[in-house]
């Protein structure tokens, strides 16, 4: 029973993460020698092992998740799938892979967008360094996956494909997190996510926020509306730093403020905007309040 149920979440991921290591020291030494004023910059050591700690927790975290999830899928899956597509079809891996790239747009977007989902995402963008480091920063908190995940079984999805198709999907933004890379042949930057558009992702410059949400495809982007080209090196990091390497205050920070902002709003639609609302959001009246005040600081 073990064995069969170790065959559903096992997955790419974890053999890849003895590679991800050596491509993260590899690029660490080459940074170490590089002497250009306009190389990326050097590692930096207790941020490199803040990002390395933030993944092997994240391992942890996505196993206990999918031991949960895999529960649910595989009900959606036999009970109320209207059909069962053939995993051994040739066009099967082609179309999951481009469904789950599809769901992480959308995932990542609400993360993005929506303050609850944001919460748990934050601390992948915590880092203020741009390496293959910064890829293993990962959430402790992947719950929103499953509202994303949920119709892929009810569309036919074998459950133990969708988790394979999703570390796929995850080793190939891996690469993404690099500034040794450039931009490269134009038909690629156009269809696919690059280190150049995942480096605008990261930035916490105006221009760049909440931009270029694709996984492997950048043209969900280019659909939506939600693509930006790479006008200049950005700056890395939350647009309210969050000036620590404490793990849990990393990942657990945001949920903070939103129970604070909570406590203290005095009507429900300011208690449902601090928590379903962009990150950022203020009542009205605080709006006012602010301009008000930046305005007296002006003068």
């Amino acid at each position: 029973m073990l064995s069969a149920f170790w065959d559903h979440i096992n997955n790419p991921l974890l053999y890849a993460i003895p590679f991800f290591l050596v491509f993260i020291a590899i690029e660490a030494v080459s940074l170490r020698h590089a002497h250009a004023e306009d190389s990326p910059r050097a590692y930096s050591p207790i941020d490199t092992r803040t990002s390395i700690s933030m993944g092997m927790g994240s391992v942890v975290a996505m196993s206990v998740f999918k031991a949960l999830t895999l529960v649910l899928f595989v009900i959606l899956y036999t009970e109320l799938a209207p059909w069962h597509l053939p995993t051994g079809a040739w066009w099967y891996w082609p179309v999951l892979l481009l469904v789950v790239d599809f769901a992480w747009y959308c995932n990542h977007r609400f993360s993005h967008r929506v303050r609850i989902g944001w919460a748990a995402h934050q601390a992948h963008h915590s880092s203020e360094y741009f390496n293959l480091g910064t890829a293993l920063r990962q959430k402790w908190n992947p719950w929103s996956e499953a509202i994303f995940w949920a119709p892929l079984p009810l569309l036919g999805f074998a459950p133990w494909t969708i988790y394979v198709a999703f570390a796929l999907n995850l080793i190939y933004q891996f690469f993404t997190h690099t500034e040794t890379i450039g931009t490269l042949w134009r038909p690629v930057e156009f269809v696919f996510n690059t280190p150049s558009h995942h480096r605008v992702h990261h930035g916490s410059d105006p221009e760049y926020l909440d931009r270029n949400y694709g996984g492997i495809l950048i043209l969900w982007d280019r659909m939506f509306g939600t693509f930006q080209r790479e006008l200049h090196t950005p700056t890395y990091g939350l647009t309210t730093p969050v000036g620590t390497y404490n793990l849990l205050r990393l990942q657990y920070h945001e949920y903070g403020n939103i129970i604070r902002d909570v406590r203290t709003a005095t009507r429900w639609r300011d208690r449902f905007g601090y928590v379903f609302a962009p990150p950022g959001w203020q009542p009205a009246e605080k709006r006012a309040s602010a301009a008000v005040e930046t305005k007296k600081q002006a003068a």
